[in-house]
C-alpha cells in the first residue's frame, strides 16, 4: 500500500534540497537563505503563459526539469474520470515528427480508426443494442485498429531521451496535478526544450484504445485486486458527496472501458494551455542561453482560452460516515476528518501534529499502539489525502496485530486525538518537532529534480517559489495552543469518516466470481 508521508516531510524534503544548494555557496544563516538562493533563480513567463523558474547550478554537467500541470482528477467530469491519468500515458506517444513511420498515412487512419470506434461505441450503448450489430462494429473497429498500428514505431519518445543521456522519465497523476520529468547531460538542453515543447504543441494519440485496456489493468491491479485498494476508494467516494476529489485518480471502471480519443482531445484542449503549466529548470544551464530556447519552441503553443476552475465546495460535514468492507484479507483501520487546504494558515499545525503522533519509535501512535499496548503492527497518519489544493482530510490508520479487532485499534487512535485535545503536548514534543525539520534540511543532500519538484509545487500551490523558504519560519511559530486549538476543532464525530476491513472468509464459488478477468472488455 502506498500511504503518502505526511506532508510536513514533503516539505522538509523539499527544503532538505535548497539547503543542499545552498551549502555550496556557504551561506553561513538561514536566514540568508533566501536572498543568496535568488540570486541564481530566474523566473522568466512566456507570453503564451507559461511559467519557468529556471536555478542555475553548476556543480556537475546535468540538469533536470520538473513539469506541473494544474490538473489531476479533480478536475474531471461524470463519465470521464481517469482522463487525466490517460492523457499522462498519451504524452509519452509521440507527435507527428515522434513514433511514426508514416505521419500522413497514419492520420488518416487514426481518423477512420476514431470514427469506427464512435460508431461501435454509440452502438453498444444503445439502450436498443443488437448484439450482432456491436459485434459486427467491434470488428470493424479492430481491424481499423490493426490499420493504424502499423504506422507506430513504439517507444521512440522514450528511446530518444535515453539515447541522448537521460534519465528518470517518468510522470504521475493526483487528485490535482499531473506532472512530467526526468533529467539530461547540460549540453542536451535544446534536445530538452525541442522534446518537450512538442509533446505539448502534437500530441498524437496513437495506440490510445490498446493504452486504454493498460489503464484498465492497472486499476484491476491498484484497486480492484487489493482489498486496501477496494477500501480506500470507498472510503474517499464517503467522505466526499459534492466535490471532485471522490473520483478515484485512476477512474471508474465503466469511465476507463468507455471514454474515447475524441474525450482525450478535448481533455487536453481544454487544460493543457501554457497557463496551466509551471516547469522547472535546475542543474547546469544558464537563464540567459536558456530563454531564447524557451521562446524559440514552447513559444509556438497557443495561449488557449483559460482552464474553468471547480466551483464546487464540500459543505461541513454534519454526520460521521461508517464504511465495512467484509473480504479474507487482514483487517485494516483508518479514520479521517475534513481540514483546510495546506494553503492555510493551520497547516503547520498539523505538520507539528503528525510528527508528534507518527515520527518514529518516539511518536505517541507507536508507543500506544504498537509497543506498550501491542495492539497494532503499524499505525500512522497523513495530512493531504486525496489531493492538497482544495479542502481534503487528514488521515490515521493502524494494522491490527493478530487478535486483534479493528475497535481495539479505534479506540487506542482516538485515545490519542483525545489527549491532544485536552492536553497540550510537552515542551519537549514541541522541541524535536522544530529540531528534527531543522536536522532534516541540513542531513540533506539534495538533488537537482526534488529542488525542480519543490519549486513547482510551491508556485502552483502558493503562486510564489519562495514560500518554500518562508515555510520553515512558520514552523517556529506553531505553538502548543495552536496545536491543541487544531485537534479540538479537527477531531470531531461529525466531522469523522471511518473505513475498515472486516476478515471474513467468503466461499470458493463467490471468491471466483469475484476475481477480476484478466482480460479487458473492449
Amino acid at each position: 500500500m502506498n500511504i503518502p508521508f505526511p506532508r510536513y516531510l514533503r516539505h522538509f524534503s523539499f527544503l532538505l534540497v535548497c539547503v543542499s544548494v545552498l551549502t555550496i555557496y556557504a551561506v553561513p544563516a538561514l536566514s540568508q537563505d533566501l536572498a543568496s538562493f535568488e540570486k541564481h533563480v530566474t523566473v522568466h513567463t512566456l507570453k503564451n503563459g507559461w511559467t519557468f523558474i529556471i536555478v542555475e547550478r553548476p556543480v556537475a554537467p546535468v540538469f533536470a526539469f520538473m513539469t506541473r500541470v494544474n490538473v489531476g482528477s479533480a478536475q474531471e467530469g461524470a463519465g470521464i474520470t481517469g482522463l487525466a491519468h490517460m492523457f499522462e500515458h498519451m504524452a509519452f506517444k509521440g507527435t507527428p515528427r515522434i513514433g511514426t513511420s508514416n505521419y500522413e498515412a497514419e492520420q488518416k487512419a487514426l481518423t477512420e480508426l476514431e470514427q469506427a470506434y464512435q460508431a461501435y461505441q454509440h452502438e453498444r450503448l444503445s439502450p436498443t443494442a443488437n448484439a450482432q450489430s456491436v459485434q459486427e462494429r467491434l470488428n470493424v473497429f479492430k481491424a481499423k485498429q490493426n490499420e493504424a498500428a502499423a504506422y507506430v514505431v513504439k517507444n521512440e519518445f522514450g528511446d530518444i531521451v535515453e539515447r541522448e543521456g537521460g534519465v528518470n522519465l517518468n510522470a504521475f497523476t493526483g487528485a490535482d496535478v499531473t506532472g512530467y520529468f526526468y533529467a539530461l547531460p547540460a549540453n542536451k538542453v535544446e534536445l530538452f526544450a525541442y522534446l518537450e515543447s512538442e509533446r505539448f504543441l502534437h500530441p498524437v494519440f496513437r495506440e490510445f484504445y490498446k493504452e486504454r485496456d493498460v489503464v484498465m489493468e492497472e486499476r484491476r491491479l491498484r484497486t480492484e485486486s487489493r482489498p486496501i485498494g477496494r477500501l480506500l476508494e470507498q472510503f474517499v467516494s464517503t467522505a466526499f458527496i459534492a466535490h471532485p476529489y471522490h473520483h478515484p485518480v485512476i477512474g471508474y471502471a465503466s469511465d476507463i472501458q468507455s471514454y474515447t480519443m475524441t474525450d482525450a482531445e478535448q481533455f487536453y484542449k481544454r487544460y493543457y494551455i501554457p497557463s496551466n503549466m509551471i516547469t522547472a529548470v535546475v542543474g547546469d544551464v544558464q537563464a540567459n542561453a536558456l530563454i531564447p530556447l524557451l521562446e524559440q519552441y514552447f513559444g509556438r503553443i497557443p495561449s488557449g482560452s483559460p482552464s474553468p476552475p471547480i466551483r464546487t465546495v464540500e459543505s461541513p460535514s454534519i454526520a460521521e460516515k461508517t464504511v465495512v468492507l467484509q473480504d479474507p484479507a487482514q483487517p485494516f483501520y483508518i479514520e479521517g476528518y475534513h481540514k483546510q487546504a495546506v494553503t492555510h494558515e493551520d497547516q503547520p499545525a498539523f505538520d507539528a501534529l503528525d510528527d508528534i503522533l507518527t515520527n518514529g519509535r518516539t511518536s505517541r501512535f507507536y508507543r500506544s499502539l504498537v509497543r506498550d499496548k501491542k495492539i497494532a503492527v503499524s499505525a500512522g497518519s497523513f495530512g493531504a489525502y486525496p489531493g492538497e489544493k482544495y479542502p481534503h482530510l487528514w488521515t490515521a490508520y493502524a494494522v491490527p496485530a493478530r487478535g486483534v479487532t479493528n475497535q481495539e485499534v479505534q479506540q487506542a487512535i482516538r485515545e490519542e486525538l483525545e489527549r491532544l485535545k485536552t492536553e497540550e503536548i510537552t515542551d519537549e514534543e514541541l522541541a524535536k518537532f522544530r529540531t528534527r525539520a531543522k536536522a532534516g534540511l541540513v542531513r540533506s543532500l539534495g538533488s537537482n529534480l526534488g529542488l525542480a519538484m519543490s519549486l513547482t509545487d510551491y508556485q502552483s500551490l502558493f503562486g510564489d517559489w519562495r514560500e518554500l523558504f518562508r515555510y520553515i519560519d512558520r514552523f517556529d511559530q506553531v505553538t502548543k495552543s495552536d496545536i491543541q486549538r487544531v485537534a479540538r476543532q479537527t477531531f470531531q464525530a461529525s466531522n469523522r469518516i471511518v473505513a475498515m476491513i472486516e476478515t471474513k472468509a467468503t466461499h470458493p464459488v463467490a471468491r471466483a466470481i469475484a476475481q477480476p478477468s484478466s482480460h479487458p472488455r473492449n
